[in-house]
């Protein structure tokens, strides 16, 4: 089962293990023992969550997007969080050593939403626990493609081997994919829209990463930019349609013709 085939009909729902996969991103950082020792402070933001959505992304629509953690110390990360339309679970832990319980709780809520909502065809999880284990198994038993995220020094191998695919955060920092910063958190207005290209740009990026070829399908393009920006739209740049759109930017995107359909990759020139 690849996770990456019919990303336009597969329906996402995305579990964060907060707190795992922050620590692990800052211990890569900082060094091993660097968040125990700020744990109860508040958290510089470390994790490149637009990245990981950009990902998420090009797996299919998400229908659920649920992040796990002790809101406290995160709430530096408040204005990625909200852009990416991230519900956040409030997990208080039970004592001053205790764990929040993350996991636990991420598990009965996939477990229980795979039933409920039978259209979910792909589930991810972003961390490197071992307790994911057990809830592998339902995944795959109900029949759903499972996604897992950690970083490489500190996941648990059986985790990752239990998973129909399994991504290293680090393989997910793309080069050129990286979006503009979110606008003040004070103004409630609508952004400007984004620059074409650069959406364009991303959406191609990401394809051909999870595919291993830098020539992406037309079709499978103009559905990736609308994930990564669900105000997109071809009339805004005054073009007829996306294919008119990438025609006005022949100098960074070149077309050749596919077995089935044109198919797009970003020039060597501009990628440069």
């Amino acid at each position: 089962m690849n996770a990456f085939q019919s990303s336009d009909q597969s329906t996402v729902a995305l579990y964060w293990d907060f707190e795992n996969i922050h620590a692990s991103v800052l211990d890569r950082r900082k060094g091993v023992g660097a968040y125990k020792q700020t744990r109860f402070t508040n958290q510089e933001p470390v994790i490149d969550v637009e990245a990981l959505m950009e990902f998420i992304a090009s797996l299919g629509s998400v229908a659920i997007n649920r992040a796990y953690g002790n809101w406290q110390w995160f709430s530096r990360y408040r204005e990625v969080l909200l852009h990416n339309a991230v519900e956040l679970i409030q997990l208080f832990p039970p004592g001053a050593s205790a764990k929040n319980g993350a996991d636990i709780k991420l598990c009965l809520d996939a477990t229980e939403d795979i039933i409920r909502f039978p259209h979910i065809t792909t589930i991810v999880i972003v961390g490197g626990d071992s307790d994911f284990l057990p809830v592998a198994q339902k995944i795959k038993a109900a029949g759903k493609t499972l996604v897992g995220v950690g970083c490489e020094a500190t996941t648990n191998r059986h985790w990752a081997h239990s998973c129909h695919e399994f991504r290293y955060y680090e393989s997910l920092l793309i080069d050129g994919t990286k979006p503009a910063a979110c606008e003040d958190p004070n103004e409630d207005i609508a952004p400007a829209p984004a620059d074409p290209v650069d959406l364009i740009r991303r959406a191609i990026l990401r394809l051909s990463a999870n595919r291993g070829d830098p020539w992406v399908l037309k079709a499978a393009i103009r559905p990736m930019v609308k994930r990564l920006d669900p105000t997109f739209d071809e009339s805004t740049y005054n073009a007829s349609n996306f294919a008119d759109l990438l025609k006005k930017h022949s100098d960074v995107f070149e077309v050749r013709k596919g077995q089935h359909d044109q198919e797009f990759r970003i020039k060597t020139t501009a990628a440069a």
